[in-house]
C-alpha cells in the first residue's frame, strides 16, 4: 500500500543543480519519493513525501530541504511508535 497525501502541500525542496548523484535519498526515502536517472537523483512522486527528513539528513551536498515533523510525518510516526491511531487531518488515499 503506497500512502499519498494532499496534493502539493509538501515542504520539500528539491534542487537537482547541487545533487551530487550519491543515491542516498533514494535509498532513505520510506515512500520512494527519489529514484536516480543517470547520474542525479529526481523526484518521481513529491507527493507522497511525509516530511520525515532523512533525505535531508543524508544528503551530504545540501540538495534538499524539508520542514521536517510536520503534518502527516509527525502523525504517523507518532502512531508507530504509540500504536495509536494516525490523527493529522489529512486524508489518506491508499493506491
Amino acid at each position: 500500500m503506497k500512502h499519498r497525501y494532499l496534493e502539493n502541500v509538501t515542504t520539500l525542496v528539491f534542487d537537482a543543480e547541487d545533487c551530487t548523484g550519491c543515491g542516498r535519498c533514494a535509498e532513505v526515502c520510506p515512500h520512494g519519493v527519489f529514484e536516480m536517472s543517470g547520474r542525479k537523483a529526481i523526484i518521481v512522486d513529491k507527493d507522497s513525501c511525509m516530511e520525515c527528513g532523512a533525505c535531508v539528513m543524508n544528503c551530504p551536498s545540501d540538495a534538499m530541504d524539508v520542514n521536517a515533523g510536520v503534518g502527516c510525518a509527525a502523525a504517523i510516526i507518532f502512531s508507530w511508535v504509540t500504536g495509536e491511531e494516525a490523527a493529522c487531518g489529512c486524508e489518506i488515499i491508499k493506491n
